[in-house]
């Protein structure tokens, strides 16, 4: 194995990172959209008198402890992948710096805990929640990218005007997160049964949130016909998988919005969401490759 490489475990690792920032969306939107938000009214125990939940708090109660106990594992997963590219910390600063972004997150992500609670939900604190687990869950995915690669010079693997699109399609794809995070924060769901924000924004934030996905799908149609005609084999497959899930996240935000907006519906959108920056990610890192070792210049004539 490569001295510039971390040991497999890091992969792993990077998985259990990935999978635990998507896990946390699912069930950050569950304690959402159960009304499960105040289901514990102190931090970071359950209660004034108790760290657990008990019979009185119910099972709004069990939601919110148990997305409380998944932040805590969380931490765990990030605190092993610093240990698992500790050897290479001078070498790979980029497995270093990716490392300690999440552990950073997670606790940071806990004191916004705190202040959602203390707050009693206020819109925008809940907001930072999810839009921080969104970024993190793009951190996390671009340490699984590097952890399994040489590090060295890359470059630019598609044509320009792709690669402009391509961080035109991000901007559109942050755009989208963004605007759905108000939209929820503007609408029913807003996680506590006795707190329910009919705000009259609420329709006109639905619109612009459609309208900006419309955007980014189109740009997204436009780089698959680039990546067919240059016969891009690795950018291909990542903008087909970026394209399949926008068109799952567009059919269920329909849906949603012709059925009465069902909770189940809120929470797939959310998760999926949180895919769609994982392979945003991805497609991003698409656009570039290890750069062709070249031969040296041709020695000049003898003296």
């Amino acid at each position: 194995m490569s001295t510039a490489l971390p040991h497999p475990f890091a992969k792993v690792v990077a998985w259990l990172n990935l999978i635990g920032n998507l896990t946390i969306i699912g069930t950050g939107g569950a304690v959402r959209l159960t009304g499960s938000g105040l289901g514990c009214d102190v931090w970071p125990g359950c209660t004034s008198t108790s760290f657990l939940p008990g019979i009185d708090e119910g099972v709004h109660g069990l939601i919110e402890f148990g997305n409380r106990t998944l932040s805590g594992v969380l931490g765990i997963f990030a605190l092993l992948a610093v240990i698992a590219v500790w050897r290479l910390r001078r070498r790979r600063r980029d497995l270093w710096v990716h490392a300690w972004i999440l552990l950073a997150g997670v606790v940071v992500q806990a004191l916004i805990g705190l202040v959602v609670v203390a707050t009693e939900l206020e819109m925008s604190t809940v907001g930072v929640h999810y839009f921080l687990s969104a970024v993190l869950v793009g951190v996390a995915t671009s340490f699984l990218l590097r952890v399994g690669r040489e590090p060295g010079p890359r470059e630019r693997a598609v044509p320009v005007w792709m690669l402009a699109l391509t961080h035109l399609g991000t901007l559109l794809l942050a755009a989208v997160v963004v605007v759905g995070i108000l939209t929820t924060g503007s609408g029913p769901h807003s996680g506590d049964e006795d707190i329910v924000r009919d705000s009259t924004a609420w329709e006109q934030l639905a619109h612009a949130h459609a309208w900006v996905g419309y955007a980014l799908a189109a740009v997204l149609v436009v780089l698959l016909v680039g990546a067919i005609a240059t016969r891009q084999r690795r950018y291909l497959g990542a903008v087909i998988a970026v394209i399949a899930v926008v068109a799952v996240q567009i059919a269920v935000g329909i849906a949603q919005s012709r059925l009465g907006i069902p909770p189940l519906l809120v929470g797939i959108h959310m998760v999926l969401a949180g895919i769609t920056v994982a392979l945003g990610v991805v497609l991003v890192d698409a656009t570039r490759r290890p750069a062709a070792l070249r031969p040296p210049p041709p020695a000049g004539p003898a003296a």
